[in-house]
């Protein structure tokens, strides 16, 4: 399977990246408005898997083109790109194309973070109304903390919630994200439960903001 991390080259990029690259067999397709940014990502992300012993198999293209050739295609950017970037690769994808969306939308200010979804509700529904309406869209990786992806010395206890409408493209996104050594997959419903799974993003940050023992914290559920 090929898996297209567009915007790969930012923190939740690099870190899913990494973990896919390092711990399942699959081709990873790093993204980028810029090519010979995702190229030049590529040899850092190479070497830091070399230095861990993993011989990993990743190519950098622009968007458009990681998009193309991906069977999953992961949305790395921040949420007020998310719908642009759609449009952007929209014409790359199809039916067979599962799209998958991390971002969360989030308003800051000195008490902490605060939930800040668009007017559809949340942004996993704004990407799926980008999108064309045969490209399946998923929601996944949202309460995941970046720090915590991008280094391989963390080991994960951690799930991370799934949402969407189509039965087959959730299967896809769930069993491909229990290859990744200690994260586990949980389906959450619909697309229409995306906001109640997104909200949660700001929460975590804000545990880790006030409970300097919790940096990066994620969620376990039992």
């Amino acid at each position: 399977m090929r898996i297209a991390l567009l915007g790969g080259t930012g923190d939740i990029g690099e870190g899913l990246a990494l973990r896919f690259a390092r711990d399942t067999d699959h081709e990873i397709l790093i993204g980028s408005r810029d090519p010979e940014k995702a190229r030049e990502a590529v040899a850092s992300y190479e070497a830091e898997l070399e230095a861990r012993g993993a011989d990993a198999d990743l190519n950098g293209f622009g968007n458009e083109m990681a998009a193309d050739r991906a069977d999953v295609a992961i949305l790395s950017v921040p949420p007020y790109y998310a719908g642009d970037t759609v449009e952007a690769i929209d014409g790359s994808l199809d039916a067979e194309t599962v799209l998958v969306t991390p971002a969360v939308g989030m308003n800051g200010d000195e008490d902490g973070m605060h939930y800040h979804p668009p007017g559809v509700g949340s942004v996993s529904e704004l990407v799926a109304q980008r999108a064309s309406d045969d490209v399946p869209v998923v929601g996944a990786y949202h309460n995941l903390a970046a720090g915590k992806l991008g280094d391989l010395d963390v080991e994960f206890d951690l799930d991370t919630l799934v949402v969407g409408d189509d039965t087959d493209a959730k299967a896809t996104v769930t069993d491909l994200t229990n290859e990744i050594d200690g994260l586990r997959a949980l389906d959450a419903g619909p697309l229409a439960n995306a906001a109640e799974v997104e909200s949660v993003t700001p929460l975590v940050i804000n545990i880790a903001k006030y409970n300097d023992e919790m940096h990066d914290v994620g969620v376990k559920w039992i």
